[in-house]
């Protein structure tokens, strides 16, 4: 465990988000869940660090890039937090940010899918089964909704 504890505090200093996910299966099987919490805001905590940075110099993520990636990772990962907790207003404005976040087109198009249900106030449930192709998302291997149905546009 303090091995792990290491790895996560110099994976923290470094502000290496790549890192931390790579842990995080360890995390879940060494850690209650009061500290995994702590783990996942430190996590957060690190995106919006480098968000702002991002924001700051008008730098969109390039999610070839491993710290860009999981930065990206991480603020859908809360965005969706909010759509799940009924903060329909809070995940719209989260999803528009992430729409033009990227490089990367497709994540962009699916944000802007995402935003718009959230706008909507479809419900997260709602969304997963009316409009996103979870199937086809799994296929593709994303980390994000990535598919949806016919029906969405």
């Amino acid at each position: 465990m303090e091995e792990l504890k290491d790895k996560i505090l110099k994976a923290q200093e470094t502000g290496d988000i790549a890192a931390l996910y790579v842990l995080e299966n360890e995390a879940h099987e060494t850690f209650d869940e009061q500290t995994l919490m702590a783990y996942y805001a430190n996590i957060l905590e690190l995106a919006l660090e480098n968000l702002t940075n991002a924001l700051e110099v008008a730098r969109q993520f390039d999610m070839t890039e491993v710290q860009d990636f999981a930065t990206v990772r991480a603020l859908y990962e809360y965005a969706i937090e909010h759509y799940s907790a009924g903060k329909s207003v809070d995940a719209a404005a989260l999803f528009e940010i992430l729409s033009g976040l990227t490089t990367d087109q497709a994540f962009t198009a699916a944000m802007k899918i995402h935003h718009k249900s959230a706008e909507m106030k479809v419900s997260l449930d709602d969304f997963i089964n009316a409009i996103a192709d979870i199937e086809a998302t799994q296929r593709a291997g994303t980390f994000y909704i990535s598919a949806f149905k016919e029906t969405a546009e």
